[in-house]
């Protein structure tokens, strides 16, 4: 994409947007304080295991009803919340270890999003603590532009999530909808983000996998970022050393495998608003290894239509020098930036200012803006023909993952 494009130009050499996400997420194999097992030079087969969850993976084994008498393996609080209390509704999402279907719990008929996890799948990917910190953070997190967890429970054999459901609709899916956004869009998006990652850095969170897929809208047209299984607590004076993220939004200090800490996120923050800009991540190419070399060395270039203020921003943020990198000392340095002098961030965090944009959704429970490939799938937790040995269940590897959210308790 040359300096000075047109903002009417065909892209005719540009890939479908749909084919950006077909190189699939990475996912770590095991995460270390040292740097020995750090990989100097990327390689291709670090980016062909599907993501941890969002990769649109295939249909858990088989498809026959599992009983709904599973013994529940902990409770919390003396709170006893089983996948009994909830009606599925529909199929909204799959990844590699399960599905997310929309539930109502029958006591209260509010709608949830409940997130299945098949154990044997984690355990195999050796993704077991990942999982146990995506939840333990998630249920540290009350902030405005962050799904809630509200409930968590376990089978022998399964995990399972109860999150906020949130019926706008991917921004992914809005963003292979029309191109990309107008800037005043971008700047509404980009700055609910600064706020939640801003958030995420004060409790010592690193996020890791920001992009379009894991941002949601919601019904008023706020954004709402989900998925936590690549997030990680950090110290921030030893960072962390794991080859983890989706290619497209590696920062280059992780490419490098030199270490990383909370700027990764700033990095991801500038390619996912250069994305919004324009259509496309800033170093793209279909050939990943080619994309890793853009992303360390390549120039970074923009269309005519992109303004000095997102320009500036841009540049700031997709600083390979983490040191000078805007946001890494502090992220009051990324919203006093001049892209962002007419955001009232006081009014932003209380979603008192109007969202440029609102889906078109009538109710809590309406389903039009998730992707229809989900919906058509009849909603069931399916029959797990491998049941765990009693040897891996003895390990407790799940142990004290029930969790029944302050608020949720006050509202049963």
């Amino acid at each position: 994409m040359g300096k000075g494009q047109s903002k009417d130009k065909k892209k005719k050499d540009e890939p479908e947007k749909a084919d950006i996400r077909k190189s699939a997420d990475i996912v770590p194999a095991k995460d270390t304080s040292s740097n020995n097992n750090a990989q100097s030079t990327p390689q291709k087969d670090l980016a062909t295991s599907p993501s941890v969850e969002k990769a649109k993976g295939p249909e858990e084994d088989g498809d026959v009803h599992e009983s709904w008498n599973d013994d529940i393996l902990f409770s919390s609080n003396n709170q006893k919340v089983t996948k009994d209390d909830f009606e599925l509704l529909n199929v909204i999402g799959k990844g590699s270890f399960g599905k997310v279907m929309q539930v109502k719990k029958k006591d209260d008929g509010k709608i949830y999003a409940m997130k299945v996890l098949r154990k044997e799948a984690i355990i195999a990917r050796k993704q077991v603590a990942h999982t146990r910190a995506e939840k333990s953070i998630l249920q540290k997190i009350q902030h405005p532009f962050i799904v809630r967890l509200h409930y968590a429970f376990q089978t022998k054999d399964k995990l399972y999530m109860i999150l906020d459901y949130i019926n706008g609709g991917e921004l992914f899916y809005h963003l292979k909808k029309e191109g990309r956004f107008p800037e005043n869009r971008v700047k509404f998006y980009a700055a609910e983000i600064v706020c939640a990652m801003a958030h995420l850095h004060s409790l010592q969170i690193v996020y890791r996998d920001l992009k379009p897929e894991n941002i949601l809208i919601d019904m008023d047209g706020h954004i709402c970022i989900t998925d936590f299984g690549l997030s990680k607590e950090i110290n921030p004076e030893e960072g962390t050393h794991t080859f983890c993220g989706t290619p497209e939004y590696l920062a280059p200090e992780v490419l490098k495998g030199q270490g990383h800490g909370t700027a990764v996120d700033w990095w991801s923050l500038g390619t996912l608003v250069y994305e919004m800009l324009t259509g496309l991540p800033p170093f793209y190419s279909q050939n990943i290894n080619i994309m890793y070399q853009k992303i360390l060395n390549g120039e970074l270039r923009f269309p005519s239509y992109v303004s000095p203020d997102a320009q500036s921003l841009l540049e700031g943020l997709l600083t390979r020098d983490v040191d000078k990198r805007l946001g890494t000392d502090n992220s009051q340095n990324v919203k006093k930036h001049p892209f962002f002098k007419d955001i009232d961030w006081d009014k932003l965090e209380k979603k008192e200012l109007e969202p440029p944009f609102k889906p078109k959704v009538k109710s809590d429970t309406d389903t039009s803006q998730i992707d229809s490939v989900f919906l058509v799938e009849k909603p069931q937790d399916s029959f797990v023909e491998h049941s765990l040995s009693e040897t891996i269940q003895r390990e407790n590897a799940f142990d004290d993952f029930t969790f029944v959210a302050p608020s949720a308790m006050d509202n049963s």
